[in-house]
């Protein structure tokens, strides 16, 4: 050995000491945990406007009676009991429905007990799809994902399954949603999902010639001036144009569909799709959902605009940083050190 490799050698220890290390290479923040805490944010919000004092009125089992009408007498009769038994025991039950949603926040924001909280969000949110909003609608005829169809609950379970803590072995997800289930199940159930949502809003309740804006109008009651004053313009542009409406709205949920088919080349135009996706979400949460009603009593959720954003980001396409090589001596100085 010569002595400029003995002297490499000897500074390899010095190099931890003294912190002149390489850097180490940059690591991604946890796109899933932020979205594991954007879910725990809805449930909790959902938790606060459960507490509210309309919720401790018989509205509230009116409201959950309602669920009941036009579905299959299966499905309809335990929601007309769930009914009975909550205005029975209003306070009661209420509360302890509050308080679940509460927990279930604040398990999926803590991470020892986040698969806990997240499975037990499924069985919870599968409930309250069947006798809180009565299947979303889907088997009486009025489901409208302008409206919220299949039920923004329903959403709550899909988030779960997608951002449960565990990773396929094998290669990088392309992204998060992929990450527990495999790229081949997230794509198929946003596919299914979309295009349920192209099928829904082309009924012929929906594309009623002033479906769209009798709706808008209807959740004008309560708001605050400035919101208001939106709906009211939202109604205004879109009266008597049902059919228009959805049928923009069946072609680019359709697109939005497809778009997680894409190919790796493409992810330019997939991103697109999810900022539209977004975007859609967006404008209908504010001009036609008026916020979920949260800032007007009678809203138990935030409704499925918000939780739809929270899933275009679960399908994000993922960035892979560039490897980098492991740090060492020059080639040059280790070729001299034998020599």
């Amino acid at each position: 050995m010569s002595e400029v490799a003995v002297a490499v050698r000897s500074r390899a220890p010095m190099r931890g000491r003294l912190g002149s290390e390489a850097p180490s290479v940059a690591v991604r923040p946890d796109a899933r945990r932020a979205l594991q805490l954007g879910l725990a944010a809805v449930w909790l919000l959902d938790g606060v406007l459960q507490y509210q004092p309309f919720m401790y009125t018989k509205a509230f089992g009116q409201m959950l009676a309602a669920g009941a009408a036009g579905n299959p007498a299966v499905i309809a009769r335990p929601i007309t009991w769930d009914a009975t038994l909550v205005e029975h025991h209003l306070v009661l039950l209420n509360t302890i429905f509050a308080t679940i949603q509460l927990l279930l926040g604040v398990g999926i924001a803590f991470r020892p007990t986040v698969r806990i909280a997240l499975a037990a969000s499924i069985a919870w949110s599968l409930g309250v799809w069947w006798f809180g909003e009565g299947l979303g609608g889907v088997l009486n005829g009025g489901a409208d994902p302008v409206n919220g169809a299949p039920g923004a609950v329903i959403l709550y379970a899909l988030l779960a399954v997608l951002l449960w803590p565990a990773d396929r072995p094998g290669k990088p997800a392309p992204f998060t949603a992929a990450r527990a289930v495999g790229a081949q199940v997230a794509r198929a159930l946003w596919l299914v999902l979309w295009l349920s949502f192209g099928y829904f809003t082309l009924l012929p309740a929906n594309r009623a010639p002033q479906a769209v804006s009798g709706m808008i109008a209807s959740m004008n009651s309560g708001q605050p001036g400035w919101l208001a004053a939106i709906l009211r313009g939202a109604a205004s542009l879109v009266a008597g144009q049902g059919l228009a409406v959805s049928v923009v709205l069946a072609v680019a949920f359709v697109l939005i569909a497809v778009s997680v088919y894409l190919p790796p080349q493409a992810a330019r135009t997939a991103r697109a799709a999810l900022v539209l996706a977004i975007v859609i979400a967006v404008v209908i949460w504010v001009a036609v959902q008026a916020l979920g009603g949260i800032l007007a009593s009678g809203a138990t959720d935030p409704n499925s605009a918000p939780l739809l954003v929270l899933l275009a980001l679960a399908y994000w396409p993922a960035r892979t940083l560039p490897t980098k090589p492991a740090a060492g001596p020059p080639a040059s100085v280790v070729a001299e050190g034998m020599a």
